[in-house]
């Protein structure tokens, strides 16, 4: 049996000190010095095998802070972990005390093919694995196919169509060696809610950015994009999730996805859930209104949907623990989970061909605020999204 864990973890936005990343904003050498250290103390606290960050401006600044996070470790290993020749050091618990360092061979960032210049930075993201990696980990962001959704006109006639040839931040794809398996983990930070506003060509801003003159319905149309682009980027990680379905193999997706489990993304990436029962359901090619599937069909039908179905960490950890709030990010009042932890059936207890299974849910989420107070503690410099870690385990 091998045991194993993973993280996500959104640093919110780590680069280094007197570097503007956007417009006026950048950190002093002491905020960042004091941003370092949180990171630091929360990744100890994390602590996971494999680790997924978003927001990553530069690699250095992360290469420190697991670099700081291991002498933290080893110097807590100094403390709690009992002599080897002590009767007591063979203990189940001190085993589960020890921190194992991560090193720096472990680490792969995924650079932002957006990033600009100082005030126009965009961030990364990047991988942090202490079983390294089975072969290079791929960076997916600008497609060599774009990804075209053609629409047609309720009622009949061409809609035009919506092309993405670019994702706003990179995915990354890493095969990493867990015990005697590979496992695909899939790193994402997909578009935010945040409304994307056409700057007319020689204005200094969009319209729609001043809210003195407030334009409400610019405001909503603003929002649409984002989430078309949001849905997009969704439908292309699906692609690749398929893809490695296709050769059975076991996959996680992690990230900020930027929407709750019961979003249309969200259901995009992890797939359609099934009918209990497709028997009662009138066939595509119904020629009266007797057709319906057969038993021997829905049994069909389903295995071909659960098949390639993802699974939210969240959703099981709740059903198992009886727990029913979990949360990742606040603002304004609004607590919800936007960063996710997905699984393909491999990892579900008694799933057909299941490899293992999910024995808990770790939810780090008391540093967050709503944002309502200025003043809050680590509203500027600690993270703004709580980190989930999934503790694994294979059969």
């Amino acid at each position: 049996m091998t045991e194993f864990s993973l993280g996500t973890f959104n640093v919110k936005n780590l680069i280094g000190a007197d570097q503007e990343y956007y417009r006026f904003e950048k950190y002093t050498a002491e905020e960042y010095a004091w941003k370092a250290d949180w990171l630091a103390d929360q990744l100890l606290a994390v602590n996971a095998d494999i680790v997924a960050f978003q927001e990553i401006f530069e690699e250095a600044p992360l290469r420190e802070v697991v670099a700081e996070t291991d002498a933290r470790g080893l110097a807590l290993n100094e403390d709690v972990i009992p002599d080897p020749r002590a009767r007591h050091a063979r203990r189940a618990i001190f085993r589960k005390l020890a921190y194992k360092p991560y090193g720096q061979d472990g680490m792969f960032w995924a650079k932002n093919s957006f990033d600009g210049e100082p005030g126009s930075r965009r961030p990364g993201v990047a991988i942090l694995s202490r079983f390294g990696f089975a072969e290079t980990p791929q960076i997916i962001q600008d497609l060599a196919d774009p990804l075209v959704i053609d629409f047609d006109r309720i009622g009949g006639g061409d809609a035009g169509s919506f092309t993405l040839d670019r994702l706003s931040r990179p995915i990354l794809k890493a095969r990493i060696p867990v015990g005697d398996k590979v496992i695909t983990v899939l790193n994402c930070h997909l578009k935010s809610k945040l409304g994307e506003f056409p700057k007319p060509q020689g204005a200094a801003f969009a319209p729609e950015a001043d809210l003195l003159d407030y334009d409400p319905l610019g405001r909503a149309l603003g929002e649409a994009r984002a989430a078309m682009r949001r849905m997009a980027e969704a439908a292309v990680l699906r692609d690749l999730v398929l893809q490695e379905l296709e050769q059975d193999h076991p996959v996680f997706v992690m990230g900020d996805l930027n929407d709750s489990e019961h979003a249309v993304s969200s259901a995009i990436i992890a797939g359609e859930r099934p009918f209990k029962n497709y028997a009662w359901m009138r066939r595509h090619d119904a020629r009266t209104n007797r057709d319906r599937y057969s038993d021997e069909e829905n049994t069909q039908i389903q295995e071909s949907i659960d098949s390639v179905r993802l699974h939210s960490a969240e959703k099981m950890f709740v059903q198992q623990s009886l727990r029913d709030v979990v949360y990742t990010s606040a603002f304004g009042g609004v607590y919800e989970s936007i960063d996710q932890i997905l699984m393909s059936r491999h990892f579900v207890d008694g799933e057909h061909g299941a490899l293992g299974k999910m024995d808990y849910l770790s939810v780090l989420n008391d540093h967050i605020t709503d944002g309502t107070h200025p003043e809050a503690p680590y509203n500027k410099l600690a993270s703004d999204h709580g980190q989930l870690v999934a503790h694994m385990r294979l059969f």
